[in-house]
C-alpha cells in the first residue's frame, strides 16, 4: 500500500486550467505527498516525511504556504553516515522556521539559509549533504517564490503545458550542487555549496495552476511529456483527486526506475556525457502535488 501524506484539505473553488486572477482573494495550495524509498518495492514512509534518503515538508503560516524537498547524498553511507539524517533534519528545521513565522515569503532562499546555518551550529554533530528545493506561495500577492539547489526541483503546469520549471544545478554529471557538513579538517575536500548559490525565481500564479515539486528520482525517470500525460488524470481540484494523481505519478516513476530496457532521462543524460547507460535509475522518489485554489479557513 502506498504511503501518502495530506495537507490543506481545502474546499477548492478553482477550475483546472487556470482562471483569471481576481484581486482581493487569497490563494492557497491543496497538496498531497507520495513517495518510495529505492530499497523498497512498496511505498514506505520513514518517521516524519521521509522516503528513503529523501525528505520533505508542507507548512502553512498566516501569509503563505511553503513546500520543501531535499535529497540526501547517498555517498555518505560509504563512510558510515546515514544520508537521510541530514536531509530530514534540514527539512524539519525549515518547517519549524515557517511555522514560527521566521521567514519572508518572497525569500525562500532565506528559509534554506537559516535552516542550514542552524544545522551548522547544532551541538550534536551532524554530517552529510543534501540538495534542496523550497517553494513559497504568497497568498495575498498570488506570487510563487522558489529556490532550488541541485537536482530536485519543480514544475508549474497551466492548461496542460509547463509554464515554469526549476533549473538543475550540476557541477558535472550526476554531481549536483549540495549543502554539506563535513568532518573537521575535511571542509576543503568535501563538495559543499552555499545556500545563496540556489537558483531563485518569482512569478505570478493563477487559480487552477498545478505545482509539482519533487526529488530527482522523479525527473530522472519521467520526462515532462509523461508527467503531463499523468496530470491529465487530475480532473478535479478536490484533495482525493490530487492524492490519487500523486500516487499514480510516484508509482509510475518507481516502476520505470527498475525497467532495464527503458531509456530514462537519466540514461539519456549519461549517454550525452559519453557513458553507455540504459534503463531507469533506481532512486528514492518524493512527489508533492499541489493545486492553487482560493483560500478558505
Amino acid at each position: 500500500m502506498l504511503s501518502v501524506l495530506s495537507y490543506g484539505r481545502l474546499v477548492a473553488r478553482a477550475v483546472l486550467g487556470g482562471l483569471s486572477q481576481t484581486d482581493g482573494r487569497d490563494y492557497s495550495l491543496v497538496t498531497a505527498s507520495c513517495g518510495f524509498g529505492k530499497d523498497f518495492r512498496k511505498g514506505i514512509l520513514k518517521k516524519g516525511m521521509c522516503y528513503g534518503d529523501d525528505a520533505c515538508f508542507i507548512a502553512r503560516h498566516r501569509s503563505a504556504d511553503v513546500l520543501g524537498v531535499a535529497d540526501g547524498v547517498g555517498g555518505w553511507r560509504d563512510y558510515g553516515v546515514d544520508p537521510s539524517q541530514f536531509s530530514a533534519t534540514l527539512m524539519r528545521t525549515c518547517e519549524r522556521l515557517v511555522k514560527e513565522g521566521r521567514f519572508t515569503p518572497s525569500s525562500p532562499v532565506g528559509i534554506l539559509t537559516s535552516g542550514y546555518y542552524e544545522l551548522l551550529q547544532n551541538k550534536v554533530p551532524l554530517l552529510g549533504s543534501s540538495t534542496a528545493c523550497i517553494v513559497v506561495l504568497d497568498r495575498r500577492s498570488h506570487q510563487l517564490h522558489t529556490c532550488n539547489l541541485g537536482d530536485s526541483g519543480f514544475l508549474v503546469v497551466r492548461g496542460g503545458e509547463v509554464v515554469h520549471r526549476s533549473d538543475e544545478q550540476q557541477h558535472y554529471f550526476n554531481t549536483p550542487f549540495q549543502l554539506s557538513i563535513a568532518p573537521p579538517g575535511t571542509e576543503g575536500v568535501v563538495l559543499s555549496d552555499s545556500p545563496e548559490a540556489a537558483d531563485s525565481s518569482s512569478f505570478d500564479v493563477q487559480l487552477g495552476d498545478i505545482i509539482l515539486t519533487a526529488s530527482d528520482g522523479l525527473f530522472d525517470n519521467m520526462p515532462d511529456y509523461m508527467i503531463l500525460q499523468a496530470l491529465k488524470k487530475l480532473k478535479s481540484t478536490n484533495y482525493d483527486s490530487i492524492q490519487q494523481t500523486a500516487q499514480s505519478i510516484a508509482k509510475q516513476a518507481h516502476e520505470l526506475a527498475y525497467d532495464p530496457n527503458y531509456m530514462s532521462p537519466f540514461a539519456q543524460f549519461a549517454c550525452d556525457n559519453g557513458l553507455n547507460v540504459r534503463g531507469g535509475k533506481p532512486d528514492d522518489i518524493t512527489v508533492l502535488l499541489s493545486i492553487v485554489a482560493e483560500y478558505t479557513d
